[in-house]
């Protein structure tokens, strides 16, 4: 007998890829903009306009990519590319938590869907799709359309940014640095459940802070979010006791 597909698996679909298009257009500003920034630091790092494309098309991550630009170089040595390897890695590995968040919801989806679009997975349509499922919501097209609309865009953008040099390599001269912080703020909000999230959000916001000021780089990103994730565990744990 052939075993019926869950309702989940099967909740992969146009409309849900148009709702996840529509989700993220509030964030679409900033990421363009940031894009364009990118584009024009790479370009004054040396790169031509088809390496920065390319960069953007295969790495799609904005942050740790312009992190990267930070310690590139003329000259690679073994020693420069374990550097900004670690670099790029730690900067990355928030991702491992927010995979971890997803992973309930993912087990169902079928692989064809599923592998290629957490290739699409960023802080914002992380966020979205979070909040999405919050409120009820089965259809994985929402982290498959908002992914895909961030990555074109963020190609796109990268394009005029390494085309017209330097007028956007400083992405706070235009204050583009805050957009993202101001929509993750007004996009959590609405997950908050009470005491535990207070907590947690307390827990990984002091961390992040005082490794930033503590520990040179960019371990602050990984610090926070895990402090948060093993403070909520524990208080999850202790109100099953």
């Amino acid at each position: 007998m052939t075993k019926e597909p869950s309702e989940t698996a099967r909740r992969v679909t146009l409309a849900g890829v148009r709702e996840g298009a529509r989700l993220v257009a509030p964030v679409l500003p900033g990421i363009c903009v940031f894009a364009a920034a990118f584009g024009a630091a790479a370009q004054q790092k040396g790169m031509t306009v088809a390496e920065a494309a390319l960069s953007s098309a295969l790495v799609f991550a904005g942050a740790s990519q312009l992190v990267g630009l930070e310690l590139w170089t003329d000259t690679w040595t073994f020693a420069a590319l374990l550097a900004i390897a670690v670099v790029t890695f730690t900067v990355n590995a928030r991702m491992i938590l927010q995979g971890a968040s997803l992973q309930p919801w993912l087990r169902e989806v079928p692989g064809a869907a599923k592998w290629p679009t957490l290739f699409l997975l960023t802080d914002a349509n992380w966020v979205i799709t979070e909040r999405y499922r919050d409120r009820g919501g089965d259809d994985f097209g929402v982290l498959l359309g908002s992914g895909l609309v961030l990555w074109v865009a963020w190609l796109a953008f990268t394009l005029p940014g390494a085309l017209l040099g330097g007028l956007m390599d400083d992405p706070k001269r235009f204050g583009v640095d805050l957009v993202l912080p101001i929509f993750f703020s007004a996009m959590i909000v609405p997950l908050w459940k009470g005491r535990r999230d207070t907590i947690a959000w307390s827990v990984a916001g002091l961390v992040s802070v005082a490794t930033w000021y503590a520990v040179p780089g960019y371990a602050f990103m990984v610090a926070g979010p895990l402090a948060g994730a093993l403070a909520g565990a524990a208080i999850g744990m202790a109100a099953r006791r």
